[in-house]
């Protein structure tokens, strides 16, 4: 769910922890395990679009976009659906650069909220 904030204007504040984000449960074919939902605010609608993006507990499958994100709270794994890739975990501070076409799982044993530039 979108909720929309209008351009980040020089000087606005902003507490991207704070941030009130409206979940929908995950797409049932993205589901690989529990019960996710996802969260997101666009605060620049670009290009590129920067934004808030959040999940919940679970494991769920996506195809990514190109995207640098920053972990700003929670835990999880990323797997990529490429064989020189290893898995990364997650953390707050975890920098991680995707892009487009890759195929990710996504294993969530925290609430993940991410600030991303795509």
């Amino acid at each position: 769910m979108t909720v929309d904030l209008g351009p980040l204007h020089p000087g606005l504040l902003l507490d991207a922890l704070a941030l009130p984000l409206e979940h929908e449960p995950v797409a049932a074919e993205q589901v690989v395990a529990g019960s996710p939902t996802t969260g997101y605010a666009v605060l620049v609608d670009g290009p590129p679009e920067i934004g808030v993006w959040e999940m919940t507990p679970g494991t769920a499958s996506d195809v990514e976009v190109d995207e640098v994100f920053v972990v700003l709270a929670g835990h999880g794994t990323v797997r990529f659906d490429m064989p020189l890739l290893e898995p990364i975990t997650l953390r707050p501070g975890s920098v991680v650069r995707l892009t487009a076409g890759m195929h990710t799982t996504w294993h969530i044993t925290e609430t993940l909220r991410k600030l991303y530039i795509a």
